[in-house]
């Protein structure tokens, strides 16, 4: 199918409106919509948190009367279900515009085809598969949740030149600069969930929540705490402020009767928590994206597993030797030939720290 470069200016504009809403829409996807004569843009619009207006209305709303006869463009099939709002699809034909471009088709399965069906019923000419790459890279955690039945899972590592994330006796604050511990909260803000171990929070006891020094709007990511015994509820700041905490542990272990955290227990395999069930247990609770923050053994353990999508990497222009502690426990590569590789998505300085983000080459092309 071919699309004009008007057609590619006006998607390109309406991908930078959807990522708008990249800290407030989850477990929605993250949608803009322009409607436009030709270069000239009459009504534009994103989705800007869940039960809210869809990208679609706040478009047509801006346009009023001169969305007869645009164009629409939309970064994913309008939907054709009654939710929170009503179907952007019936409101597109009730407004009258002419021709709908979408970026991409909608896998949720109250849409999947369905809108653009109702469109062209109506005898709308519509086009879809405009810039799709980028459309499913913004979306990567929702299409992951809905095509993999898990979510986007992220490990987020800060490193010295050497290799090494703490101390042999468990110290790393702090390794990375102020510049990058700051960026780390974009990233958290993103998530759906914070992922960490029992041997995190007991070592660290770590706050896991998303800090901005301004006004910015955000949901709060779930905490996720792995521990299988239950060891760490003692320790409280995982639970303190406003944002959800959850421990999943065995399925044999009763927590004392003054627990009042919520828990969830998934099956256990040779001996440690079953990954895959915790994913599945966090796709089911609509989580897009996972942010796991974590020591060597469980990033280890996530890695090995082929879990990770992402790894997002604080390399600080510090030495650390031998004795401290490595990035990843477990992966016993004795072979040249069996070594891991990375492909590099992006390089980037932050303060005097470099940020890495990688994704293993055997990672699903969701992005």
């Amino acid at each position: 199918m071919s699309f004009s470069a008007i057609d590619h200016a006006m998607m390109a504009r309406a991908l930078r409106l959807a990522a708008r809403g990249l800290y407030t829409t989850k477990p929605n996807p993250m949608v803009g919509c322009v409607l436009a004569h030709g270069e000239e843009v009459v009504g534009e619009g994103w989705h800007q948190r869940k039960g809210g207006s869809h990208a679609e209305v706040f478009a047509l709303q801006a346009a009023g009367a001169r969305a007869r006869g645009a164009t629409a463009y939309v970064t994913l099939e309008p939907c054709a279900h009654t939710g929170s709002t009503g179907p952007c699809a019936d409101a597109l034909v009730e407004a009258g515009v002419a021709r709908v471009v979408a970026a991409m088709r909608d896998p949720f399965p109250a849409v999947d085809g369905q809108g653009f069906e109702r469109l062209r019923a109506a005898g709308f000419a519509v086009e879809s598969g405009l810039m799709e790459a980028q459309a499913r890279a913004l979306n990567r955690g929702f299409l992951s949740r809905l095509e993999r039945g898990r979510p986007w899972l992220r490990v987020k590592l800060g490193t010295s030149l050497d290799g090494r994330t703490a101390m042999a006796s468990g110290d790393s604050k702090w390794i990375t600069g102020a510049a990058a511990r700051a960026d780390v909260m974009r990233w958290r803000a993103r998530a759906g969930a914070i992922l960490t171990g029992s041997g995190t929070v007991l070592a660290d006891d770590p706050e896991l929540t998303v800090r901005f020094d301004d006004a910015t709007e955000f949901v709060a990511p779930l905490r996720v705490v792995l521990d299988p015994g239950l060891a760490t509820i003692a320790r409280g700041r995982v639970r303190e402020g406003d944002a959800p905490t959850l421990y999943v542990h065995a399925p044999d272990v009763k927590p004392p009767r003054d627990f009042t955290a919520e828990r969830a227990h998934v099956p256990v395999r040779d001996g440690n928590l079953d990954l895959d069930a915790v994913l599945a247990l966090l796709a089911a609770r609509e989580v897009n994206e996972v942010q796991v923050e974590t020591g060597a053994t469980l990033a280890g353990a996530l890695l090995k597993a082929g879990l990770v999508d992402e790894l997002l990497l604080y390399v600080a222009p510090v030495l650390l030797g031998e004795r401290a502690r490595p990035l990843f426990d477990g992966l016993r590569i004795d072979r040249m030939a069996d070594r891991l590789h990375l492909r590099t998505v992006e390089t980037r300085r932050v303060g005097e720290d470099l940020r890495l983000l990688l994704q293993p080459q055997a990672a699903p092309e969701l992005a």
